[in-house]
């Protein structure tokens, strides 16, 4: 079930991150076309590709969890004994997924709020809610992420651990020798 549930949010996630950041580029060519070649713009849609780029970049945070792409800073975990480090990344883990949930639980309330004063949007006259409804939703699915990233930490043996290394990652798709890479970068990578 955990893993029909994964599969499901991915799906979920990556559409929505692909189709709002090629619908706000699309929508936001059309209008620049009809403003300097017909004279004539859509008042609507600076309000609608920001809500595109928004629901895109909320829902590209989603996959970047699943891809363990956000920027981290594992300089010290990666000196330490892989036993503390395991230690080190749940604390981690279990910070970020208290801050996903208290995000994801006071924007549900905003948007209980928004709801009750039936807020509606300038150009678009739509309810705001439909908007906002991204902050909970994708916090939520970033939540999942990283209870699933919980789950395989506690699971995977502390000797097994790979501590993720922008170092390591590039080192691992070149195929190239440490040795060689210090070389040619003077020791800066």
């Amino acid at each position: 079930m955990f893993k029909k549930a994964d599969k499901i949010i991915d799906t979920i996630s990556e559409f929505i991150a692909a189709t709002g950041i090629i619908s706000g580029v699309v929508l936001a060519f059309v209008n620049v076309v009809a403003r300097y070649a017909f004279n004539k713009s859509f008042t609507w849609s600076a309000e609608l590709t920001m809500y595109f780029f928004l629901w895109s970049i909320f829902f590209g945070s989603v996959y970047c969890f699943k891809k363990d792409a956000h920027i981290s800073i594992n300089i010290l975990v990666e000196k330490l004994n892989k036993k503390i480090a395991k230690i080190i990344m749940l604390i981690s883990y279990l910070i970020t997924l208290v801050f996903l949930i208290f995000v994801a639980y006071y924007g549900y309330k905003y948007l209980q709020l928004v709801i009750e004063l039936d807020e509606k949007s300038i150009d678009l006259n739509i309810p705001m809610w439909i908007p906002y409804s991204v902050i909970p939703i994708s916090f939520l699915f970033s939540s999942y992420k990283i209870i699933g990233k919980i789950i395989t930490t506690i699971k995977t043996p502390y000797k097994e651990l790979k501590i993720k290394s922008d170092e390591n990652d590039f080192i691992e798709k070149n195929s190239l020798n440490l040795d060689e890479i210090h070389k040619k970068t003077g020791g800066l990578l």
